[in-house]
């Protein structure tokens, strides 16, 4: 399995040369989340990844609360992408579309119904492999994969799950977020493994 961190503007200034020196191999990237927002540190954390050597990937993380507003989140994703220079070849961790409420926003303004969640995803998956990007998978928590995400309609989509402790339950996870507290270079981020593919 490889490690690997996940970044956002959160995590502040990151020391990539370092982050690499701790033997982390791959880093997956807030690429922006809601309507339209890009993360200030997108630009800065993109490049220093791929300078310092890591394999990358990027993520969104979604406000959209009906199918037209995943549209919208995935195409603003392709354009920040192409603006970029970031072709698929050159995210060999896949595109991420963030997919729970951790911070409570679709709770507070109208959290939509599991189909409607299931299509969102669906939606956001095909504009990107539309676009080429075939690569594109779903983030979530163990709980949102078990009870709100229909992934029996998504069975071709890869997985991210989020399950903090000492095992995935997730079967076929490709990327299992494990914590968020791995102490890298002096810093606090979250913790991935890249998953070993199943025979």
């Amino acid at each position: 399995m490889a490690r690997g961190i996940d970044v956002s503007e959160l995590n502040g200034f990151v020391d990539w040369n370092a982050v690499k020196d701790a033997g982390i191999e791959f880093a997956i990237i807030r690429l922006g989340y809601g309507n339209q927002h890009l993360d200030e540190n997108f630009y800065a954390n993109i490049n220093g990844a791929i300078d310092a050597g890591l394999k990358v990937g990027v993520y969104y993380y979604s406000y959209a609360l009906c199918v037209s507003m995943a549209i919208i989140e995935a195409r603003y994703v392709i354009r920040v992408l192409s603006d970029a220079g970031l072709t698929p070849d050159k995210l060999p961790m896949g595109v991420w579309f963030d997919m729970e409420d951790a911070d409570g926003y679709k709770d507070d303004n109208g959290m939509p119904d599991d189909s409607t969640i299931t299509a969102m995803c669906k939606s956001f998956v095909d504009i990107l492999r539309n676009h080429g990007y075939q690569h594109t998978g779903i983030y979530a928590s163990l709980a949102w994969l078990e009870d709100k995400i229909n992934m029996i309609e998504l069975n071709d989509v890869p997985v991210w799950c989020a399950e903090w402790g000492n095992e995935c339950d997730w079967g076929g996870a490709e990327i299992w977020q494990y914590t968020d507290s791995l102490e890298v270079g002096g810093s606090v981020f979250d913790g991935d493994w890249q998953m070993e593919a199943e025979e």
